[in-house]
């Protein structure tokens, strides 16, 4: 029963009295749940194929492929890691999450693009120049940065997650590798993650460049902006050290996991009513068992469309060796010295019936009647302007 729970259900169910409710929505709010709705419902269309051998006709209804909707990551997850495997180098990589303070959280969702970019700008830094000192690595590594603003519990928690490779270019074009456990020190990631972030928070307020939330009106006074910033530096804003990959293939296979993630997954769903939604959670700490949670279904809607982010905000960037305007020069660079490329594309150039037989082996070909791969499309209709 469980795998047939989805997260539509609950817009099914409960969005329009949400609507009802007086909820504030944006217009991309709005377009995401719309999109939620219509996925694989007919209202967007359809395709139509049919079997040369038996005459066999078969309907399958279009998809939103909006990045909010839980029936629409699993191509572009798979793309994207086939992409960046070509993009291995010999060397170690590790998984850093960077975490903003709770107290933030107001500020942060009045200012989403800004604050946003802001941790993204402050992660890179803070990697990249420990990075380039000889102490630690002495070279530009890649990374790539996923954001991220949830919990288990749908709620509010930004956080970005790091994929940062422990070899890179040095200022002399030459290969340089680490070895071993992640060569940066938790501490002093932190120092200066938190001293970047916050200089810059601050020089935004005093430009007048923030928009300051009701919650925080007392923010506007400098002496209660200054009180406030300084209590964020005494808060111990801990980065975390995830994991450590021998190779490249397997730190892109997890992140994968990261980088197409929305807030909930329909795996997670467990029960849909008309009043309530039961998921799946993990346990609080590692080790401890899985638990339910139960949320009335405006109250889960109102989470989920928190982590709508803001329209051509960009969740993956990415930096150092993979910044895209020199990625593939760097990388033709390191691949010599290295003295060859470890993976290549496996999917480049495929159609979606060769993707979807090599990744998932359904042959979208083959007749579920006479079982002659002989299914051909005879056409796709849209949705009509006015739907």
């Amino acid at each position: 029963m469980t795998d047939q729970m989805n997260v539509r259900m609950v817009w099914e169910a409960s969005y329009d009295s949400f609507c009802a409710s007086n909820h504030f929505q944006s217009d991309i709010q709005r377009k995401a749940s719309l999109a939620i709705l219509n996925c694989k419902s007919g209202k967007l269309g359809y395709n139509i194929s049919r079997c040369d051998n038996c005459g066999h006709l078969e309907i399958h209804n279009n998809s939103c492929r909006n990045r909010n909707c839980p029936n629409c990551q699993a191509v572009k997850k798979e793309l994207w890691v086939d992409e960046r495997s070509a993009e291995v180098i010999d060397a170690p990589y590790y998984h850093v999450v960077f975490t903003l303070p709770h107290q933030l959280n107001p500020l942060l969702y009045a200012n989403q693009s800004k604050l946003y970019g802001l941790l993204h700008k402050c992660c890179a830094e803070t990697l990249l120049e420990l990075c380039a000192d000889k102490k630690y690595l002495g070279a530009q590594p890649g990374i790539i940065q996923v954001l991220h603003t949830w919990n288990q519990e749908l709620d509010y928690h930004v956080h970005m997650h790091c994929i940062v490779s422990g070899g890179g270019i040095t200022p002399d074009q030459k290969l340089r590798v680490a070895k071993g456990k992640f060569f940066i020190p938790v501490h002093v990631l932190r120092d200066k993650f938190r001293g970047k972030y916050l200089f810059e928070l601050n020089k935004y307020h005093a430009e007048g460049k923030l928009v300051i939330p009701k919650v925080m009106q007392s923010l506007s006074v400098p002496t209660e902006w200054n009180a406030f910033r300084d209590r964020l530096y005494r808060i111990d804003w801990c980065p975390f050290i995830k994991q450590t990959f021998d190779g490249f293939g397997n730190a892109i296979e997890y992140l994968g996991r990261y980088t197409h993630k929305i807030a909930i997954s329909n795996s997670r769903i467990i029960s849909v009513s008309g009043k309530e939604t039961s998921f799946m959670a993990r346990g609080k700490k590692p080790g401890d068992p899985k638990r339910v949670i139960t949320l009335d279904n405006l109250e889960f809607i109102r989470r989920f469309l928190l982590h709508v982010l803001p329209p051509g905000f960009q969740k993956i960037r990415y930096y150092g060796f993979l910044n895209n305007r020199m990625r593939k020069k760097k990388l033709n660079l390191i691949f010599k010295l290295q003295g060859h490329q470890s993976f290549k594309r496996k999917y480049a150039g495929m159609s979606m019936s060769e993707l979807l037989k090599a990744v998932w082996k359904v042959d979208v070909c083959r007749c579920s009647v006479c079982g002659h791969s002989a299914m051909k499309q005879l056409g796709k209709t849209y949705p009509s302007a006015t739907g």
